[in-house]
Parts: structure tokens; sequence; C-alpha cells
């Protein structure tokens, strides 16, 4: 059987492509799918290594101005854990300590809030309650925390500015209750405005564990806010 198999195949060796017979066809080496053609002509379109120092600032500051703007009209969005940052936080906290500077409890015998006490008291308490976040099983980084706690207090900010007008006609009765009702709608306003974006990443029977501790954090705040009173 092996030999006539053999014989068989025993001419193939004499066969020759004739020269007059055109061979074609065309031998490609595919560089890669569409989709990731489209990948990294995104990646190339969002790389900031060759963009102006110009551009990327107003970039970021375009950033935290869409953050505060989400701030302004709290709602369940990812934008403040999605695309974190610090600066808007930052800025908040140095204002509000600036704004708290020169009242009447500055002086030793007080022992008002000093700009570094501020700067301390917000940052502590901030990391604090995203400690007790991530214990009680938060699903959300720690920067990301911070960045909403330090946005959302910028309703209180906006009240120490307020409050900062209205002692310029005087501290009466008057004076006090604006104070008071402006600093009340900014704490409501910054403790909706932080649990709106940090309650779906808790779990479901912990939620309160986890706003009573932010509670306290602007409540605190708030109420340096509305103490204060300017120096004679």
């Amino acid at each position: 059987m092996a030999d006539e198999a053999n014989r068989q195949f025993a001419g193939l060796s004499d066969v020759s492509i004739s020269e007059d017979i055109p061979v074609e066809g065309d031998i490609s080496v595919p560089m890669g799918s569409s989709s990731s053609n489209r990948q990294r002509g995104e990646e190339d379109e969002f790389s900031t290594l060759d963009e102006p120092v110009k551009e990327t600032i107003l970039r970021d500051l375009r950033a935290v101005g869409s953050k505060f703007i989400h701030v302004l009209y709290p709602k369940r969005s990812s934008v403040l854990l999605r695309d974190w940052d610090l600066w808007g936080p930052l800025l908040l906290c140095v204002t509000l300590a600036l704004l708290l500077q020169g009242g009447a409890a500055d002086s030793e015998d007080q022992g008002g809030p000093q700009f570094a006490e501020v700067f301390v008291i917000v940052w502590f308490g901030a990391i604090i309650i995203t400690l007790n976040s991530k214990l009680l099983g938060g699903t959300i980084s720690f920067f990301q925390s911070l960045c909403v706690l330090g946005y959302c207090i910028m309703p209180l900010t906006a009240a120490m500015a307020v409050c900062r007008i209205v002692l310029v006609g005087g501290s009466g009765t008057v004076s006090f209750i604006v104070r008071l009702v402006v600093v009340t709608a900014s704490f409501g306003w910054s403790t909706f405005a932080s649990t709106a974006f940090l309650a779906d990443n808790q779990p479901a029977g912990r939620k309160s564990l986890v706003v009573y501790p932010v509670f306290l954090f602007y409540f605190v705040i708030g109420w340096m806010v509305l103490t204060f009173s300017p120096s004679q």
C-alpha cells in the first residue's frame, strides 16, 4: 500500500509553475483593530504633555468651577468622585480661615481660632470622617471623600462672607437673626450636598453612622461662623 502511494506522488517533484502564469495576491499584517486605533487616537487627543501651561491652568479652573456648580445644585452624581482634586477644598479652607481672622475671639484671653487652628479643624475633621467611612465599608477612596467634604464647605464659606458684611452694620439682635438664618441654611446645604454624593457608596444599614459625623463636622464649622464677632 505504501509502494502504491509512492508511485502516485512520484511525479509531483517534476511539477513546476510556468513563469507565464502570474502569481497575484496581497499579504498584509494587521496593525490593530479599529477599536484599538480609536482608543490610541483618544489617548493622543487627551495627552497633556504638549499642552501649554495656560491651557492646563484654564482646564483645571474649569474643572474646579464645574464641581462648585455641582455643590450649588446637589444631586446624586459621580463627578466629584470620578474627577476628584484637592485644589477647590484647599482654596475654600484658606478663604474660610482668612475670613475668620480679625475677630474679637482672636485675643489671647478668649482663645479664639487662629488661622492654623481653623486649617487643622477642617482637614483633621475631614480625615476622621473619611476614615470612619472606610471602616464602615465605604467603597470610595480616601482622597475622593476628602474632595467631597472639602467642596461642600463652600456654602459655609459663603455664609461667612455674608456674615462679615452683615456685621459691618452692627452686631445687634437683627444682625444675629440674619446670621443665624444664613448659617443654618448653609449648614443644611453643606450636609445635604455631601450626603447626596456619599450616600450611594455606603452600606445600606450603615448610612446613618456615616451621616452623623458629617453632621457634627459641618455643625462645628457653622458654629465657628455664627459666633464670629469683629474686634473692636
